[in-house]
């Protein structure tokens, strides 16, 4: 037979990327989807941007209610927690702690050896927020969510109708 050699793909030859990578849209040149610079970023995040990405989402009622699907997680908020151990379990916001990317729950504790009481820290991911602490501040945020998505994904009437008539 004939011998050819097929020159490698641009893809697999660029830069150290494995070939899981080349599947990856990127849209901003200045974000990086490298997994390590990512990691260090998340990781390295100042405290007002663990902040944001310390959100939880609201329940069904405060949902329908703000229009807003979730919001960064502060210290009054009642939540319930509906992953893990604590899964059900109910309770006050009594801390944010960012440093170790947790909130402190009241009533969700555990004995130490010695005897004391601690907090055991939840994802705020893994709560939904049942109860807001509303201030000035925090209702000026959820108007501007909500304005930022008021109509979207709504269909009008005439809408729902002009679609019933395609076929």
């Amino acid at each position: 037979g004939e011998n050819f050699i097929l020159p490698l793909s641009p893809l697999v030859s660029a830069g150290g990327g494995s070939l899981a990578s080349v599947g990856k849209m990127k849209f901003s040149p200045r974000v990086s989807s490298s997994r390590r610079k990512c990691r260090k970023a998340h990781f390295s995040a100042p405290s007002s941007e663990r902040r944001k990405i310390m959100s939880a989402a609201l329940s069904s009622e405060l949902r329908n209610k703000y229009g807003v699907r979730s919001v960064p997680i502060r210290k009054d908020d009642e939540v319930q927690v509906v992953r893990g151990t604590y899964k059900k379990r109910e309770g006050k916001v009594v801390q944010v702690y960012r440093k170790k990317w947790v909130i402190h729950i009241e009533r969700i504790t555990r004995e130490k050896v010695n005897g004391a009481t601690v907090n055991v820290g939840v994802d705020p991911s893994k709560c939904i927020i049942t109860k807001l602490k509303l201030d000035k501040d925090r209702k000026a945020l959820l108007e501007r969510k909500r304005g930022a998505n008021a109509e979207k994904g709504k269909f009008t009437p005439e809408e729902v109708q002009a679609m019933r008539d395609v076929d």
